[in-house]
């Protein structure tokens, strides 16, 4: 693994300081040091490990062509997600998580269909030559929240590779619905979280905004890793 994690890095962005003692789920044990005053700290060894595991298998699979979902719906975090999916051509969900987005694909990519069709017609002006100005307006408003919704994987094409979720509380049915699929999943995992099912666990402070953009970083690099490679092999 060439993207390298660095543990100061993690401890200068607060990544270790988790949630009060009194909000603890029991099966976060393994990953906690120790208490400060009524908080528990994160193990930041146990990061750095769990971090050695999931970044490669974020390399893995942009090695094969496939796609990285990055997950963040929680409201400070939307921005951080967007902007590091965007940095690195990967699908995001940063609004609500529509019910079967996963699961219901046939009626998602129907919603897709339709919006890139929208798109396309207002582009063209094809819309505008035929509707009045408040027809227009209409459509423009539809294309509108239909991108809110749709707009981060318009271009996913199929099922993602692997999801790299910010909020294993706030995005947990993104989570269900990969398990459900076989679609494995690294997720930031603070102390009042059950990390059963997840397949990546990375005890981490999701409310840290510093912390998880570290994070999100690393995982952008592990993507650049992989497509670089995956590029080396297709001109050979």
């Amino acid at each position: 693994m060439s993207v390298k994690v660095d543990i100061k890095q993690l401890l200068e962005s607060g990544v270790h300081f988790g949630h009060k003692t009194s909000r603890w789920h029991p099966k976060m044990a393994p990953y906690i040091h120790s208490k400060r005053q009524d908080s528990h700290i994160i193990d930041l060894t146990k990061t750095v490990e769990a971090l050695e595991k999931a970044l490669p298998a974020i390399t893995d699979v942009a090695k094969k062509g496939r796609k990285v979902l990055f997950v963040g719906t929680k409201k400070q975090l939307k921005d951080a997600t967007r902007e590091v999916a965007e940095s690195v051509n990967q699908p995001y969900v940063t609004e609500r998580w529509v019910g079967g987005m996963l699961t219901n694909s046939g009626t998602i990519n129907q919603q897709i269909k339709k919006l890139k069709n929208l798109e396309k017609r207002m582009a063209s002006g094809e819309l505008e030559k035929r509707y009045s100005k408040l027809e227009v307006q209409r459509y423009a408003e539809e294309i509108e929240a239909l991108n809110t919704k749709y707009g981060g994987i318009k271009d996913l094409m199929g099922r993602p590779g692997i999801l790299f979720v910010t909020d294993a509380i706030a995005d947990v049915n993104a989570i269900r619905e990969a398990k459900t699929l076989g679609i494995p999943v690294a997720a930031i995992v603070d102390t009042n979280v059950n990390p059963e099912g997840i397949d990546y666990v990375i005890p981490a402070n999701d409310d840290a905004i510093k912390g998880v953009k570290l994070l999100l970083d690393y995982a952008a690099e592990a993507v650049k890793e992989g497509a670089a490679a995956s590029e080396k092999a297709e001109t050979k």
